[in-house]
């Protein structure tokens, strides 16, 4: 899936995924992980998502990752922020200069996949609700073994992923169920599924287009010391 896919569909409009409030999921289920304030918490594929300034007003350090240029604008506008921009060998970083109080908001604005392996080191913790379902396999073997897998011993994470059939729907978003979850993160994370659920009568998109049954899974994840 290559990066000119992503900047079409934001050029175009065409984003879905984009929720006009904070996932549900989230509020429910981040304080299981009892992460830190203060802690720096990865978000790829970030967007203009309105999980970013939810994050920060719970005193935690926001990093929001994203190839659209368009998306940090949009969220910049859209949630009244300011930001300072300085160009870097892995995209452009806005350090927000009005981010909620208690907490921090920094977006690269560039390929997840060039981030600064020692940016990476400093997030200990990540939020991932759209970034996993949104990459086909090969991709999210990259995003696991070349980016997660940078975040250092104890970092804790909440993934947040779509399950139903193969083969009844081409993604993105893509099916990833719990066997793919441990796949692909089973090495070097502990694992917990905290709910799955069936949501297909809420996703009507999914049945139109053949699909006979969805599901959502929450995980809690921790690093595990290499």
């Amino acid at each position: 899936m290559e990066t000119e896919f992503w900047l079409k569909r934001w050029r175009e409009g065409r984003t879905g995924w984009h929720h006009d409030k904070p996932m549900p999921l989230l509020l429910q289920h981040w304080p299981a992980l009892a992460v830190p304030r203060a802690t720096r918490v990865l978000v790829p594929l970030c967007g203009k998502s309105l999980d970013m300034p939810w994050l920060s007003q719970r005193g935690l350090r926001v990093l929001g990752v994203d190839v659209s240029a368009i998306a940090v604008e949009a969220f910049l506008a859209e949630n009244h922020l300011h930001a300072r921009a300085r160009a870097a060998t892995d995209g452009t970083h806005y350090e927000i200069t009005n981010a909620p109080d208690g907490g921090a908001i920094d977006i690269v604005n560039g390929d997840v996949f060039a981030v600064d392996p020692a940016i990476l080191a400093t997030c200990h913790a990540f939020y991932d609700r759209a970034a996993t379902i949104a990459l086909p396999r090969p991709m999210r073997d990259r995003l696991a073994h070349e980016i997660y897998a940078k975040l250092p011993a104890g970092a804790r994470g909440l993934l947040i992923t779509l399950d139903y059939p193969v083969g009844e729907m081409d993604g993105p978003p893509f099916s990833v169920d719990a066997v793919e979850v441990h796949r692909l993160f089973g090495g070097r994370w502990n694992i917990e599924q905290l709910e799955r659920r069936d949501i297909l009568a809420s996703q009507p998109s999914f049945s139109d287009n053949g699909v006979t049954a969805l599901h959502t899974a929450v995980y809690a994840l921790t690093r595990k010391a290499d």
